[in-house]
């Protein structure tokens, strides 16, 4: 089979890699199929121009994956407008995939006009939809897609197990892709010299958030004899200094960051890295062993300082416990990415001021941090909640009426009227730009006094963008 992979323009400058695809790619390319990247995300070009090469070029299947976001939802539609637009539409199969689809499969595959949206683990499932397009199996024994029948019947299979060992699934198909533009994302406290790449270290996570989607159930770690092989593989083929984790929780537990950290001391691959933490873990002992062994930066999900709404959110966390492992990471001198959310149910307005109080004592200004409501995506307990509260009448509403905006109110879930919330978050993000810009220039004003009454012969230059 003739694959096309397209990656849609996230309207970003440098995008992010897209590491689902690229594993999709992988394991289609090992069973035997040819397999093409169409590259939106870094030629910019309009959704025209997708209908005009497949009009010019002859595939078999066209694949998309999106997550679920406002964005990410509308240029779904536009682009399967554009495929759909194809003369040659009738010649190939529309798949669609990832967590934006996945939550709702009917309700997508009835907007973008699809034939398949495949539902979690991905790299089993295509190469068996591929088996059923080839005639070697019917669609029903294929698990975890959804379709419409001959008969306009509404199908969906049998939920994909996961695959137990991960450190089976090839790695992505990184040859496929241009790394050169990829590489070029920064990250927090990365040399302007350093290419970067992300990695996952493991897939799922063993917490249970009210907001969050996701597909994998329970946590599955890769050994640390892959990861280090991956790493050593990046670094040796495509020069990559700078390591970005990012699947949802590097840190699982004590012994495995302790273990994982030893094998890239002992693997001396000289590597700086970042990861998505717990601050459950975050331990003085652990954070040292990750600094040792290249760790530069960990993202924390904080969402909240308030502890009746940490414990509505089910984050396993307190103030307390927040507190003690911002303070240890930054003691041991790793940047902590602190992420706050605000409008879980029945959050109180005073949480935004104490949120901000937060940031101002602990942010050490590796990125602009600024405060988002908390959105209920499809999939999540949050948005069952809005449904059995008439907040959201089902998922059309979700991504036609409510989410517009991440930063905008999609459902409001407290005691507080929309303008109130918006104010509220209006002053308070105020003042963390206005810190952010106000440090950005203090940093200027040191580097210019350091110039010029130092002699500092290796300044690069104010005019870097």
């Amino acid at each position: 089979m003739k694959i096309l992979m397209v990656v849609y323009d996230n309207d970003s400058y440098i995008s992010w890699f897209p590491q689902g695809l690229a594993y999709l790619a992988s394991a289609a390319r090992n069973a035997g199929h040819e397999v093409a990247v169409y590259q939106q995300d870094i030629y910019h070009w309009p959704d025209s121009h997708l209908t005009e090469y497949l009009n010019n070029n002859s595939y078999d299947v066209v694949e998309v994956s999106t997550i679920g976001g406002y964005y990410q939802y509308h240029k779904l539609l536009k682009l399967s407008a554009a495929i759909n637009a194809s003369v040659n539409r009738s010649h190939f199969k529309y798949t669609i995939g990832g967590h934006g689809p996945a939550s709702d499969p009917k309700f997508f595959l009835e907007k973008t006009g699809a034939d398949i949206v495949g539902i979690g683990e991905g790299e089993i499932t295509f190469v068996e939809l591929m088996d059923a397009f080839e005639g070697k199996r019917s669609l029903e024994s294929v698990d975890g897609i959804a379709f419409f029948d001959n008969d306009g019947n509404y199908v969906r299979t049998k939920a994909r197990e996961l695959i137990e060992n991960i450190d089976e699934i090839a790695w992505p198909a990184y040859d496929l892709f241009d790394i050169t533009y990829y590489s070029l994302i920064r990250m927090p406290n990365i040399r302007p010299s350093e290419r970067c790449l992300p990695m996952l270290s493991g897939r799922g996570c063993i917490f249970a958030c009210n907001f969050c989607y996701r597909l994998d159930k329970g946590f599955r770690p890769r050994s640390a004899e892959s990861i280090i092989e991956e790493a050593r593989y990046l670094k040796e083929t495509y020069n990559i200094k700078y390591i970005t984790f990012s699947d949802e929780l590097l840190m699982s537990s004590k012994k495995r960051t302790m273990e994982l950290c030893q094998a890239f001391i002992d693997a001396k691959l000289d590597l700086k890295w970042d990861c998505n933490g717990r601050l459950n873990f975050a331990e003085i002992e652990v954070l040292e062993k990750m600094k040792e062994a290249g760790c530069v930066f960990i993202n924390y999900g904080i969402e909240s300082l308030d502890d009746d709404t940490l414990r509505v959110m089910h984050k396993a966390l307190t103030r307390d416990m927040i507190v003690r492992g911002v303070e240890n990471t930054l003691k041991v001198g790793i940047s902590p990415g602190l992420n706050i959310i605000y409008g879980n149910i029945n959050e109180p307005l005073s949480a935004i001021d104490d949120a901000v109080e937060f940031l101002l004592k602990y942010d050490d200004h590796a990125q602009l941090r600024t405060i988002r409501p908390v959105t209920p995506y499809p999939g999540s307990e949050l948005f069952d909640y809005a449904l059995e509260h008439g907040l959201v009448k089902d998922t059309a509403d979700f991504y036609e009426n409510k989410h517009v905006n991440s930063d905008l109110l999609s459902v409001n879930f407290t005691k507080y009227t929309d303008d109130e919330v918006y104010e509220a978050l209006y002053k308070a993000n105020m003042k963390l730009i206005k810190r952010y810009q106000e440090i950005q220039q203090n940093s200027a004003e040191a580097i210019c006094h350091d110039l010029y009454h130092n002699k500092n012969a290796d300044f690069r230059g104010f005019r870097q963008s």
